[in-house]
């Protein structure tokens, strides 16, 4: 079977997302952690490769999506698809930006589409602007986040930022007289000498239009939404996500994420359940957390779900950052978590809910995790997976600004 379509992730739940889009739109899709030593699976028509490179060093992320692309590509992917946040954070010196150069050139292509559309996830594009709902993206709690604040909404002026190519808009009446319009502004940017066009779409009929628009295009980027379209121009019809092999075992949630929903979703599960809370500043001064967390839930786990969590409001975020730094206290938190997870599942735990896209590549790596298949949806772009390994595990991976306040309950009330 030859591989139809590739896609490089720059975190585990956002990997985790766009396989469950593309699933959902009819795709066989396996979900790889990292760039595989051995072949595609022979039942897999889509893979996602997740990657940690979205908040790594922009040379190293340019490594490892390299690295991505070349395996994809000897599985004979036809089309490869650079998928990031549906909130494009990142920094002035990347990585969307440097990561999408170098696919560009690697593939010998002149121009791509940038589109991290999600709408309904509340993620929507307008004269080139990125909205939250109804915030502005530099109005909206990512103004905050620990590792890229985002206080820029306007696209073309951020993704300027990190390329020296041109970077275009092509503005929603464009989008509405569907893929044929589209395809014309396409090549009459890349005329022009750009390489970029960020595409306005504030519904999934735009999201459609897009991807169909797309169909001879070698590379292209965005958030999961642009995902939708894509599997049409292959032939494929929408169906349901597949299912997963039942797993039972004892269940805990794994909160790292930071973000105004973690915050949310964690308050409400302290209403009702237990929580362990991880503190940097007191792993920063030797204290073992992940011992002491793991010894709290010993006695716990028999009677429901427990919780560690490291999630915590900006201002606390903040005074970690000021003491220990951005990247030192991030780790700590990291590595603690994983732990935590590892002391988990070696105390029977098998149904297990993360929180953050950092926390849960850290999660998933220190539990040796190599592929996950993809389950029924929890919310919009986050679903249970199931591990291909040993022990077996259903793992629900939730970027942090998604799912509803009560996703912690709603996750573990259902059957993976």
């Amino acid at each position: 079977m030859t591989l139809r379509l590739g896609c490089i992730a720059d975190d585990l739940t956002g990997a985790t997302d766009v396989a469950l889009m593309l699933q959902s739109a009819g795709m066989r899709t396996v979900q790889v952690i990292g760039v595989p030593d051995g072949i595609a699976p022979q039942e897999a028509d889509a893979v996602v490769v997740a990657l940690k490179s979205r908040t790594s060093a922009p040379a190293e992320a340019v490594a490892q999506s390299l690295a991505a692309l070349a395996w994809l590509r000897a599985q004979g992917a036809g089309q490869i698809l650079f998928k990031y946040c549906s909130t494009f954070d990142s920094t002035d010196a990347g990585n969307i930006g440097p990561v999408a150069d170098a696919l560009l050139d690697a593939l010998g292509a002149a121009f791509t589409v940038a589109c991290p559309a999600f709408p309904t996830n509340k993620r929507t594009i307008y004269q080139g602007h990125l909205f939250v709902g109804a915030q502005l993206l530099s109005d909206s709690p990512m103004k905050d986040h620990p590792l890229t604040p985002m206080r820029d909404a306007d696209l073309v002026r951020v993704l300027a930022r990190q390329t020296k190519r041109k970077v275009g808009l092509v503005a929603l009446p464009t989008v509405r007289q569907g893929a044929g319009a589209l395809r014309e502004a396409f090549e009459a940017l890349r005329r022009s000498g750009h390489a970029y066009a960020i595409v306005d779409a504030v519904a999934d009929e735009d999201l459609l239009a897009l991807g169909a628009a797309c169909a001879q295009l070698p590379l292209l980027t965005g958030g999961s939404g642009i995902a939708m379209g894509l599997p049409a121009n292959l032939g494929f019809r929408k169906g349901a996500a597949g299912g997963i092999p039942a797993v039972g075992g004892l269940a805990a949630v794994l909160s790292g994420s930071c973000s105004a929903q973690s915050n949310a979703q964690v308050a409400h599960w302290l209403k009702s359940h237990a929580g362990f809370r991880v503190d940097p500043l007191r792993l920063a001064e030797g204290e073992d957390l992940a011992a002491a967390a793991l010894a709290w839930a010993q006695s716990r786990l028999a009677a429901g779900p427990v919780l560690v969590y490291a999630t915590a409001e900006p201002a606390a975020v903040r005074a970690a950052q000021e003491r220990l730094g951005a990247q030192r206290a991030g780790q700590l938190l990291e590595h603690c978590l994983a732990q935590v997870a590892c002391g988990l599942v070696a105390r029977g735990v098998r149904r297990l809910v993360v929180a953050g896209g950092e926390t849960s590549g850290a999660v998933v790596n220190a539990l040796g995790v190599r592929a996950l298949r993809i389950g029924p949806q929890i919310d919009p772009g986050v679903p249970w997976t199931g591990s291909t390994g040993e022990p077996r595990l259903a793992l629900a991976l939730k970027s942090g600004n998604f799912g509803a306040v009560d996703f912690f309950d709603k996750a573990l009330g259902m059957q993976a």
